[in-house]
């Protein structure tokens, strides 16, 4: 009776077990609440295909939609100070660093690297609002000027994609330093005739709009991105005026003049290609 235990027996607990699904395989848009099967909205670039509705992304997958065939060379950054005010809230900052390293598998909340982008030499900043709200202390300082250095060195455009909830408060008055740092390394890029293109994505706001951010030749902006310094409430509270609807995004931003224009993600690689291009061809023209 051995074919029962051995071979009808497995039959039937197969039958009756229930199999293991993966989790995640469909994502709820936050936008329009539709839910979207996972391969769709990664062959999408996490683009709703119901709205448009472009959801937050990780430094890596913002660098494979980028390059070239998805090839590209990270760099090593500096290391700053690990908790150089020895800061403590809820938690101790040398906690909340690991913490968000191990969700965001990232040293900090910026990676850069450099590759062809439509066949133009670019180098790439990319910031990642999962590593402690993208926020900008000394380690993105450092990341920047590095940025800039390696890209007038290559003579090579800069691209920088921002997305940031602002300083870093562990840090304090390090962090606040960060902005006049980066506004210099923005400077070593134009200085050598070489394009500085920022891609604002969502969220932007706080030192980083208030620096680097606003600096580029071309400011370009994803669709819906939010886009500011002070937060809507806090300048309503101020000027005592009820601000007007999609005050701060990308598309009133563009209708006032502030960016340059506003770039579906799936858009992204080529329109860059091609601004580059077109910025490098003006400059080699100036030195002839």
């Amino acid at each position: 009776m051995s074919w029962l235990t051995e071979y009808v027996r497995p039959k039937i607990r197969t039958l009756f077990t229930r199999s293991s699904v993966p989790e995640n395989l469909w994502h709820q848009c936050p936008a329009c609440q539709q839910m979207i099967f996972h391969r769709d909205l990664a062959a999408n670039l996490k683009v709703c295909p119901h709205c448009g509705h472009h959801m937050r992304a990780s430094s890596t997958e913002r660098l494979n939609w980028t390059f070239d065939e998805n090839a590209f060379t990270s760099i090593e950054l500096p290391k700053p100070v690990a908790d150089p005010l020895r800061f403590r809230d809820t938690k101790r900052y040398p906690d909340r660093l690991k913490e968000a390293r191990d969700k965001s598998h990232t040293d900090d909340a910026i990676t850069v690297a450099h590759g062809m982008i439509e066949g133009h030499k670019a180098v790439v900043a990319v910031m990642d609002f999962d590593f402690i709200a993208g926020s900008m202390g000394a380690a993105v300082g450092d990341a920047i000027v590095a940025a800039a250095r390696l890209a007038v060195l290559q003579q090579s455009a800069l691209i920088v994609f921002t997305a940031s909830g602002g300083a870093r408060m562990q840090e304090g008055a390090i962090s606040l330093m960060q902005m006049p740092r980066t506004v210099i390394a923005t400077r070593l890029v134009k200085d050598a005739g070489l394009p500085f293109i920022v891609v604002l994505t969502d969220p932007t706001t706080g030192g980083v709009t208030a620096s680097f951010a606003m600096l580029g030749d071309i400011q370009i902006a994803e669709p819906g991105a939010l886009i500011g310094f002070a937060g809507a409430r806090v300048i309503e509270q101020t000027v005592r005026e009820k601000l007007p609807d999609g005050f701060q995004r990308a598309e009133y931003l563009l209708e006032h003049g502030i960016i340059d224009m506003v770039v579906k993600r799936t858009d992204m690689r080529t329109t860059l290609g091609r601004i580059i291009g077109l910025l490098t061809q003006r400059e080699d023209l100036a030195a002839a």
